[in-house]
């Protein structure tokens, strides 16, 4: 079978490797020139970017979409406009303005490091890969982010979407997460002799626009001349990944219980899922639990001796498991006081809670709100 080359992929495939990646970086920085995209924690064109705006966002955007993470940025920003202000506000705060969010660690972990700075560095951040590294909650890829768009260090962050376009681009079959190392290897090559920052985030935003996961839109790509996926049409089959395996679904019991106008929270402990985060009392989550051994573990409250089942269940999923959580209600007397490690908060304020995404489920479905 013959297969026609295109004028541009002739002229590619003449060219020596490092003339190669010269031009694809050009290519690549001619392009995101034109087509960056606006956000609200990326420098304008021509500045220097704000190291603390960008670590701020990197941390929020881990598994998290660019969409989600607007909003609380913009919030964190306007409440505490530098790493010192941060340092200086306590971890209950941050994690009630991280609620909503997910994935609590880096809450705890945000305020860690913001603490680490302002202590150890006086506020700013170290500009370099190992000095970022040494930082609580600052692995490889957010170090390598921040020193390349904040410091412009030769250093390319791979994320998904650079895992993506990357993996497409040089035809990696190798499958995820085995061929990290190797998608790394070649993404660096994408790096120009110079503004190392905008050419990673030129390849972040060609994947999130151009080299999408579903119908690419490969004819509106400045790398397509070369594009081994797309000469092969394989483009959407990559990067291919490993089949995940599903965490077996786990139940539980979640007890509301109002005192009037109050609800009975407690807060969970710091280490672990979800931690220090705010929630009703509830049972263990465990696989094949049953209502009567979740019932066992409702709190004990003086004078309460019937527990209203809600119809329905609550779902959730988490990172590596599902959710199914039965809800229970009960009304209690006004002087009524709180079991140990509990407390009552008026149901008015608990848009001040630090309160995870599948405690505001319950809620919302115990208190028919």
């Amino acid at each position: 079978m013959t297969v026609s080359v295109a004028p541009r992929e002739r002229k590619e495939a003449g060219r020596s490797q490092q003339e190669v990646a010269e031009n694809r970086a050009e290519l690549l920085l001619a392009w995101y020139d034109r087509h960056r995209r606006r956000l609200p924690w990326r420098a304008a064109l021509g500045e220097r970017a704000d190291a603390y705006q960008v670590w701020l966002s990197e941390i929020m955007l881990q598994q998290t979409t660019v969409k989600a993470v607007g909003p609380y940025f913009e919030k964190f920003l306007a409440r505490w406009s530098d790493v010192t202000a941060l340092a200086r506000a306590s971890v209950d705060d941050v994690l009630r303005m991280w609620a909503g969010l997910g994935y609590y660690s880096r809450a705890r972990n945000l305020h860690a490091c913001a603490v680490a700075v302002a202590r150890d560095y006086g506020g700013v951040f170290p500009d370099t890969e190992e000095g970022l590294r040494s930082l609580p909650g600052i692995g490889p890829y957010t170090a390598a982010a921040i020193a390349a768009i904040a410091f412009d260090r030769p250093t390319m962050p791979v994320d998904g979407n650079i895992e993506r376009v990357t993996s497409r681009l040089f035809a990696v079959e190798e499958a995820l997460p085995q061929a990290k190392p190797r998608i790394q290897e070649l993404a660096t090559t994408l790096l120009g002799p110079s503004r190392a920052g905008d050419s990673a985030q030129a390849l972040m935003d060609l994947g999130a626009t151009i080299c999408t996961p579903k119908r690419p839109a490969c004819a509106l790509c400045p790398l397509n001349a070369g594009c081994a996926a797309r000469a092969l049409g394989t483009q959407e089959a990559l990067p291919r990944k490993a089949p995940k395996k599903a965490g077996a679904q786990r139940r539980g019991a979640a007890f509301v219980v109002t005192r009037g106008d109050e609800l009975l929270v407690r807060t969970r402990p710091d280490k672990g899922l979800l931690g220090g985060m705010t929630e009703v009392p509830g049972s263990d989550w465990r696989a094949g639990l049953e209502d009567a051994a979740a019932l066992v573990q409702a709190p004990a409250l003086k004078g309460l001796t019937r527990w209203h089942r809600k119809a329905g269940v609550v779902t959730h999923v988490f990172t590596h498991f599902p959710l199914e959580l039965v809800v229970y209600t009960a009304r209690t007397a006004a002087e009524t006081r709180a079991p140990k490690g509990m407390r009552w908060v008026p149901i008015a304020t608990l848009v001040d809670e630090a309160l995870p995404n599948v405690m505001r489920k319950v809620i919302a479905h115990g208190l028919d709100i």
